[in-house]
């Protein structure tokens, strides 16, 4: 049997008495987390909450974050993290799509709330997560933990987790289904692949919404080890938190190692007891590397490579290999080889598998690849078949099953460990008086890996400022997905024989000095 509880329940049960989180000030032990879970179950279905619903979170990083998400699937529902970099027509499509009929905020994302009102039908309370006093009458996190205790509704294997959602290529968010299954199987790959044990302390410094950080956090969990917290990426908060709370482990993207050992009180403090770093989702620069070698030569940095479909985690890279010279040096470009319980391979555009060597589509099996996608039959069958994920990433695999990726082919852009879809963009762009034609196209960056460019065909006698643009996409989508870049062109985009705009022609000119056509 996969639960996600059956770990929170191995927690307690073998080290009742040891430190679960610590946030704030304040620290609870496993008997008293499990206790809190119980009862804010007990609380949410007092409230008519029932199994199979779906629950929003929609909050900065902290323990009461990590007990929701135990909570939810104790009384079978299914959790749906909202990113907090959303514009509120985004969080209001989510909202809506996944049917949430409960919505966990906090003093942060509150500002959503006034334009939210009376657009979300389904939805029938709002809760208070957070320390600062919450809008009158609302009930707060605390509250719930006084309401009696339920037992654990015994959600489990193929029942649905929770509702995960990414960028769509329509230009629409898709809720990615993950399965109790989904979740505690990729847990399992990684305490192996990761390594942890009941001495663990993992550092949440990633938003928590996100799947990057959930790879560890069910792990960390049923291992018993420990979780800290910070409300969001600040590199000196981290550094005090890694020392206060004598953290072992953390998950940054290249773009925040940057930042800490780059900081001018790096060296003020003491970080000794960090012993692991996962990163990913942009590659790491080689100064980066030789920087935070030289001033953490203790600590293995391990490369990881994934998806929210594959619950995240598809690959890893064997801290061994985290070298820019030696025999190992040339495995640095790939990002790995596969996790125990996950298959891969690369396949040609009829979907055959291709010889070692052969660039093709990563496609990948396991246990852990999502149920698919929530109300979207016809985009769930175009990437599932015969239990294969087929992910859009153009890939080649050596003989010794480390994976490269070489292109992307889905239409997406990884900007700062963040995923856009050029289609949203391009969505928003569109709307705008004036705009004839746009594509959003990924072009290299020296910080962010890559950045979201924009190339605008205005219409006759118009003329537009990149200014406009810019302001126009931060009223309808989320900062991170905003063009960076615009080009104007007085001539119609490129187009193939079947009217779509050749992109691959668009990109050509800015990646024509790399070895590959993704960062």
């Amino acid at each position: 049997m996969f639960a996600l509880t059956q770990g929170l329940r191995r927690a307690a049960q073998t080290r009742p008495d040891g430190i679960a989180t610590s946030f704030a000030g304040r620290r609870r032990t496993w008997r008293e987390s499990v206790d809190r879970v119980s009862r804010v179950a007990g609380a949410l279905s007092a409230l008519g909450v029932r199994g199979g619903d779906r629950i929003a979170i929609l909050a900065l990083n902290s323990d009461r974050y990590l007990e929701l998400m135990y909570a939810i699937p104790w009384l079978g529902a299914a959790m749906v993290p909202l990113n907090t970099r959303l514009a509120t027509p985004e969080i209001e499509y989510i909202l809506n799509d996944s049917g949430a009929v409960a919505l966990f905020i906090d003093t942060g994302m509150a500002h959503h709330l006034p334009a939210l009102d009376g657009k979300t039908p389904a939805l029938r309370e709002v809760l208070w997560l957070d320390d600062l006093p919450g809008p009158e009458g609302m009930l707060h996190y605390e509250d719930l933990t006084n309401y009696e205790a339920i037992d654990d509704a015994g959600a489990c294997n193929d029942d649905l987790a929770g509702l995960f959602y990414t960028g769509g290529t329509t230009g629409r968010s898709k809720g990615v289904m993950l399965t109790h299954t989904n979740l505690v199987v990729n847990a399992l790959n990684g305490v192996a692949g990761m390594g942890f044990t009941a001495d663990t302390t993992y550092l949440h410094s990633g938003a928590m919404f996100h799947l990057a950080d959930g790879a560890s956090t069910f792990g960390v969990t049923m291992s018993g080890g420990r979780h800290a917290f910070v409300p969001r990426f600040e590199p000196m908060e981290v550094l005090q938190t890694i020392q206060m709370e004598k953290v072992t482990h953390a998950q940054f993207v290249p773009t925040m190692i940057n930042m800490l050992v780059n900081h001018p009180s790096f060296s003020e403090f003491d970080i000794r007891t960090l012993s692991f770093i996962l990163y990913g989702a942009s590659p790491m620069p080689e100064g980066v590397l030789r920087k935070a070698m030289q001033v953490m030569p203790h600590v293995r940095l391990m490369h990881g490579y994934g998806m929210t479909e594959a619950s995240p985690i598809v690959t890893l890279l064997d801290p061994r290999y985290t070298v820019l010279d030696g025999p190992f040096a040339g495995r640095l470009k790939s990002c790995g080889q596969t996790v125990l319980a996950c298959e891969v391979k690369v396949v040609d555009a009829e979907r055959k598998e291709v010889p070692t060597g052969t660039a093709g589509e990563l496609a990948i099996r396991g246990a852990n690849i999502m149920k698919g996608y929530w109300n979207k039959p016809a985009e769930t069958a175009a990437v599932l078949e015969d239990g294969w994920y087929y992910s859009g990433d153009g890939a080649y695999m050596d003989e010794e099953g480390f994976v490269f990726i070489v292109d992307r082919l889905k239409d997406m852009i990884i900007s700062g460990g963040e995923n856009v879809y050029s289609a949203e963009v391009e969505n928003a762009i569109s709307l705008m008086p004036g705009v004839a034609e746009v594509a959003v196209i990924g072009v290299p960056d020296e910080r962010w890996g890559e950045r979201v460019h924009a190339i605008v065909v205005a219409k006759p006698g118009v003329m537009l400022a990149v200014d406009e643009i810019m302001e126009h996409c931060r009223e309808r989508i989320a900062g991170y997905k905003c063009p960076r870049s615009v080009d104007f062109r007085d001539h119609p985009l490129p187009l193939s024989g079947a009217g779509k705009v050749l992109k691959r022609e668009l990109r050509e000119p800015y990646w024509r000095d790399f070895t590959k056509a993704v960062n």
